[in-house]
């Protein structure tokens, strides 16, 4: 019995171990640093790939938290926000939805169509800016043609970024143009048949997020 026993308590220590290995570092907690303001990021996997150099970047300037998973369409996001938002004072949000609201399901409609897109992303507005946090827009990165791994099509982000960006003007919120930052390397920064990035991509995109969260810190 004892020896079951050990066998089980072993076994229970290595999935514990195998599980905290495979959980993605950027949906890690940060503790904070009283004496520095704090950001939340809220964005999809593109979003989850920059957490993590973005902290780095600044260190010791900003506490860096994220939403503690991805944020998907903006329908989730409706469902998530009023617990992804907590009753923390945050000082910098950065947002972004779009990839999942334009990814084709099997009706051939798109995940959230436009309209919808714009009422949804109206109400998210609502709630970020009752935190009287300063608010930053980042719009949706570049889909690659077809076939992509996996195998999935999308509308065009650029529909949605318009529809965005007039919401983010009348708003008085600042917009960063992700897409347009990454768009001249974006092939050369691509992983292979994916709308997501290699490491040097993720540190690229980094770069301009670090940049225009520190410039409202």
């Amino acid at each position: 019995m004892r020896l079951l026993l050990f066998f089980a308590a072993t076994i229970l220590s290595i999935s514990t171990v195998s599980a905290q290995k495979s959980k993605n570092p950027s949906l890690e907690p940060v503790k904070d640093n009283p004496d520095l303001p704090r950001v939340l990021l809220i964005g999809d996997s593109i979003s989850m790939g920059y957490t993590v150099p973005v902290r780095k970047r600044l260190e010791g300037k900003a506490n860096i938290h994220r939403i503690p998973t991805n944020g998907g369409p903006t329908t989730r996001g409706l469902a998530n926000i009023r617990k992804w938002l907590g009753d923390g004072n945050w000082d910098v949000i950065h947002f972004n939805w779009g990839i999942h609201d334009l990814r084709h399901m099997d009706d051939g409609k798109r995940q959230v169509e436009p309209a919808d897109y714009e009422k949804n992303l109206r109400e998210l507005v609502k709630h970020l800016k009752a935190t009287g946090a300063t608010l930053i827009w980042a719009s949706t990165t570049p889909i690659p043609d077809p076939p992509l791994k996996p195998e999935r099509t999308f509308g065009d982000e650029t529909e949605y970024n318009r529809i965005a960006a007039g919401i983010m003007k009348e708003e008085g919120i600042t917009i960063n143009d992700l897409h347009t930052w990454i768009s001249p390397r974006f092939k050369e920064l691509q992983k292979p048949q994916d709308l997501h990035y290699k490491t040097e991509g993720s540190d690229y995109l980094a770069d301009k997020v670090a940049e225009e969260i520190e410039k409202k810190l």
